[in-house]
C-alpha cells in the first residue's frame, strides 16, 4: 500500500546524517538495478533521489522531503512487523589457547569438502572440524558467547592487555539457518511469550548437558575477519547505531531509507508505546526472512545488549520511494 508520509516526519540526530552520507556513498558505488519488491518495482536511482531528499531536508528543515512510504504488508498482511534488535557485544579473548579460553573464533576456511560445503556447526564445535587448520584468530571462555555472536554478525575482542580488536562478518558455512530459540518453543522448553536472547542464554546455562543437542540444531555457522576498525554491515559501511537495520534484501534493498513505527520500551524492557524513527537498510541477516521482521541494530556493549534482548515486538515499517507519478504498482 502507497500512502503520503505521516505529518511531522521524525527529525534525526546527527548520528543519522552520518550514517545517510555513508549509505550515499554506498548507492553512488554500485551499480544501477532495478527491484521487484513484493507489487512495486523500484531502482538504485530511486533509492539515490530517496536518500537526497531526506539529506537535502536535514540541511534545510523547512523543505519537506516529497516522498511516499511503500507500507510492508508484514507477518499478517495487516502491516505487522517483528522487530527484534542486534547489537556488538565486547568480549574477553585469549590470541592462544588456555585450559579457560579455548573455544576458538575462526575465519572461513580456503577449502570446501568434496560435496562443495564447509562443516556444520556441530563438526566444528563439538568434533574439532577445522583444527590444526591455523583458522583461529583467537580463543573465548565460552561457546554459549561464541553462538551469540556469530548470531549478532561482528563483536570486540579484548586481550589480557587491554588491547581491542574488531570481528567482521568473514562468510558462512553454506548451510541452512535454524532459529534454536523457535526449536526451544517447539520442544516446549521456553513459552513462546517469554521467549528472548537472556532466556536462551539462561536455559542453556541451566542444561549444560543438552547444550550441543540444542546448539546443533542450528547447522549455519558464522566466520569472521579482521582488519575493519569499526562494525559494518552487507552494505559494506559501518553501522548507525539505532538507525541501522537488518533487513531481507529481496523485499527492502541495501541502501534503502525506512520509516518504522517502532516499539518504545522502558528500562526493565516492558513496552510502553511506539514511535516513529528513519531507519537505513545497511545490512541483512540469516534470520531475517520475509515482510514480517526486521532486525535493529542497537549498538556496541552491555547496554546494546541489553536493549537487543527486550526487542521482540511489533511495529510498522515503510520503504521510502520518490513521488513519481510515472511509478506503477505491478499487482493489486
Amino acid at each position: 500500500m502507497q500512502e503520503s508520509l505521516p505529518p511531522g516526519l521524525p527529525y534525526p540526530d546527527d548520528h543519522f546524517q552520518s550514517g545517510l552520507a555513508q549509505q550515499i556513498a554506498y548507492l553512488n558505488r554500485i551499480p544501477e538495478k532495478h527491484y521487484m519488491l513484493e507489487n512495486i518495482q523500484t531502482s538504485v536511482t530511486e533509492l539515490k533521489q530517496v536518500a537526497t531528499e531526506i539529506d537535502n531536508w536535514l540541511r534545510n528543515p523547512t523543505q519537506q522531503p516529497k516522498l511516499i512510504a511503500h507500507q510492508l504488508a508484514g507477518q499478517d498482511q495487516r502491516g505487522n512487523v517483528q522487530v527484534t534488535g542486534y547489537y556488538v557485544p565486547v568480549m574477553p579473548a585469549r590470541q592462544e589457547p588456555d585450559d579457560v579460553f579455548r573455544y576458538p573464533l575462526y575465519r572461513r576456511p580456503a577449502q570446501r569438502d568434496e560435496n562443495g560445503q564447509f562443516p556444520s556447526r556441530e563438526a566444528i564445535d563439538f568434533e574439532n572440524a577445522l583444527a590444526g587448520q591455523g583458522l583461529e584468530i583467537a580463543f573465548t571462555s565460552d561457546l554459549i558467547d561464541n553462538f551469540f555472536l556469530h548470531v549478532q554478525g561482528s563483536g570486540v575482542i579484548e586481550y589480557q592487555n587491554g588491547e581491542r580488536k574488531l570481528l567482521s562478518w568473514g562468510g558462512v558455512n553454506g548451510h541452512a539457518y535454524r532459529s534454536i530459540g523457535k526449536e526451544l518453543i517447539e520442544r516446549g522448553e521456553i513459552d513462546k511469550a517469554s521467549i528472548s536472547a537472556q532466556s536462551i542464554r539462561q536455559w542453556l546455562l541451566d542444561n549444560p548437558h543438552r547444550q550441543r543437542e540444542i546448539l546443533s540444531t542450528n547447522p549455519s555457522y558464522l566466520f569472521f575477519s579482521e582488519g575493519l576498525s569499526q562494525p559494518v554491515g552487507a552494505a559494506n559501511v559501518p553501522l548507525t547505531p539505532l538507525y541501522s537495520a537488518a533487513v531481507d534484501t529481496s523485499l527492502i534493498p541495501l541502501g534503502s531509507v525506512l520509516l518504522a513505527k517502532l516499539p518504545n520500551l522502558d528500562s526493565y524492557g516492558n513496552l510502553i508505546g511506539h514511535e516513529f524513527r528513519l531507519l537505513l537498510a545497511q545490512d541483512r541477516g540469516g534470520a531475517i526472512k520475509g515482510p514480517g521482521h526486521i532486525d535493529w541494530y542497537q549498538g556496541v556493549g552491555d547496554e546494546a545488549l541489553i536493549n537487543a534482548g527486550n526487542l521482540k515486538h511489533f511495529g510498522k515499517v515503510w520503504l521510502l520511494l520518490p513521488q513519481n507519478p510515472q511509478q506503477k504498482l505491478i499487482a493489486q
